[in-house]
């Protein structure tokens, strides 16, 4: 492990102590006293001045709101414990926020970003090597597949993000040993790189001729996954299809509100200042581990799927839908980042993005540039969209297991409970990671993977229910 002395562990970051009393000092606080704080009583208090913050945003007090930010300035920094580091890019996402309510000045102080094709590349990579999940994913997606498609003689497989050749490398090698001989397989990539499309076709092109395999690849080059043209699947009669969706679907959710997007105070209208202070003192007294729902109006915008805000969505799973796979594998974060108010996100978000903060704080060195690269460049990112922005530009809305099993029932799938053999293997794979404390939970046929009983990824199977 290459934890630095100091560090702090998810079993004692400040999330973990919600219920102790509010510190009793406010914005006058001078800099020698926070800057002698112990760790858990600087990280609680920077929870507290973020959740300020927010309120001060959302209401339009740009004043209070500047305080509280030099404040934090005062408490984050992207080389400290994890609180410390997640400050550092909330503080950034909500004087983003304040920002976006100037176009001209947002613009001009972004105009000259340039963004890599070579550094998101990198990111994805890393974000790969440095935590268990997707190997687990791909382990749990490619069990299913072997399960579903016994005896079938021509398998099609579309793969909605076709980002990591080691997704299918291990299909292939199961097909090849299957007792009867392996089936012909075909692969659709979806990517919005021809590079990427490119490498993978070559990697598991090797791999099939390697092992004798029948083995065609199809790459499909899109812009985003809302702008797919179905034709290009080119799905045939007589194949088995599968569908494999990995961190993909939530992205559908975005849709065009123009009386939000001009709305300057959001939380204003909708949250009373009483109703905000009821709130923060709800999150202080609930268990961060088994907490409910924040509050009745986040509990009503979690339960409820709205005809405005899957209408993209529901034209997608309509497509797929009508393709007629034989399984769908679907993998997604399980947070709860889509609620109508930028507080409640915020809110969600810090437990979620902490406990993957407190993943990577077991894993890299404080120093380490991988791990700034990928809480920057990924999850930095994430935070932004998901606080700065509303409408259709929020594209980050991460949504939890139930709600999908809701929106996928009703586009017409059933679930198809994983094997335990598969979830048993998947299982070994996250506990045996050599940085944490990582399983995965079965619940209801789906699997949940967790970072210290911290749920953070679902994945699921479907049917095409006739």
């Amino acid at each position: 492990m290459s934890q630095e002395e100091g560090s702090s562990s998810a079993m004692s970051s400040p999330l973990q102590f919600f219920s102790m009393t509010p510190p009793s000092w406010g914005f006058g606080s001078q800099c020698r006293v926070l800057k002698e704080m112990e760790p858990e009583e600087r990280g609680l208090y920077l929870i507290h001045l973020l959740l300020s913050c927010a309120n001060h945003v959302s209401a339009g007090d740009v004043e209070n709101a500047n305080l509280a930010l030099a404040q934090i300035s005062q408490l984050a920094s992207v080389e400290g414990d994890t609180m410390q580091r997640i400050a550092s890019y909330f503080s950034e996402a909500l004087a983003e926020r304040i920002l976006s309510q100037w176009p001209g000045i947002y613009m001009a102080l972004n105009n000259t970003q340039i963004s890599s094709s070579a550094d998101e590349i990198l990111v994805q990579r890393l974000f790969f090597e440095s935590f268990p999940f997707l190997k687990a994913s791909i382990m749990l997606t490619n069990q299913a597949i072997v399960e579903a498609m016994e005896g079938e003689k021509m398998v099609h497989v579309i793969d909605l993000n076709a980002e990591w050749s080691e997704q299918w490398i291990p299909l292939i090698q199961a097909f090849s040993a299957r007792p009867g001989g392996p089936p012909h397989l075909r692969i659709t990539g979806v990517h919005r790189r021809r590079e990427v499309l490119n490498h993978v076709a070559r990697n598991l092109t090797d791999e099939a001729e390697r092992l004798d395999l029948p083995f065609q690849f199809n790459p499909v080059v899109i812009d985003s996954l809302e702008t797919l043209d179905i034709d290009n699947l080119r799905v045939k009669t007589g194949e088995a299809l599968v569908i494999s969706s990995v961190l993909q679907l939530h992205a559908l959710l975005a849709h065009d509100d123009e009386e939000v997007s001009r709305n300057k105070s959001p939380i204003a209208s909708e949250i009373s200042s009483t109703h905000r202070q009821n709130m923060l003192s709800e999150l202080l007294r609930k268990d961060p581990v088994n907490r409910a729902s924040l509050s009745p109006t986040e509990s009503a915008a979690s339960s409820t799927l709205t005809c405005k805000n899957s209408g993209k969505m529901d034209g997608f799973l309509d497509a797929l839908w009508g393709l007629s796979p034989k399984l769908m594998v679907v993998m997604e974060q399980n947070a709860n980042h889509d609620v109508p108010t930028v507080v409640q996100r915020l809110v969600d978000a810090l437990h979620y993005y902490a406990t993957l903060f407190d993943c990577l704080e077991s894993t890299f060195p404080r120093t380490s540039v991988e791990r700034m690269k990928l809480e920057k460049m990924m999850f930095g990112e994430e935070i932004k969209n998901i606080i700065v922005w509303e409408g259709a530009k929020r594209k980050v809305r991460h949504q939890k297991l139930e709600k999908w099993v809701q929106r996928l029932e009703f586009a017409g799938f059933g679930n198809v409970p994983l094997s335990h053999y598969s979830t048993s293997y998947a299982n070994l794979l996250m506990q045996g990671y050599k940085y944490g404390s990582y399983q995965i939970v079965e619940e209801n046929g789906c699997a949940m993977m967790c970072w210290q009983n911290r749920p953070l990824f679902s994945v699921s199977a479907w049917r095409c229910r006739k």
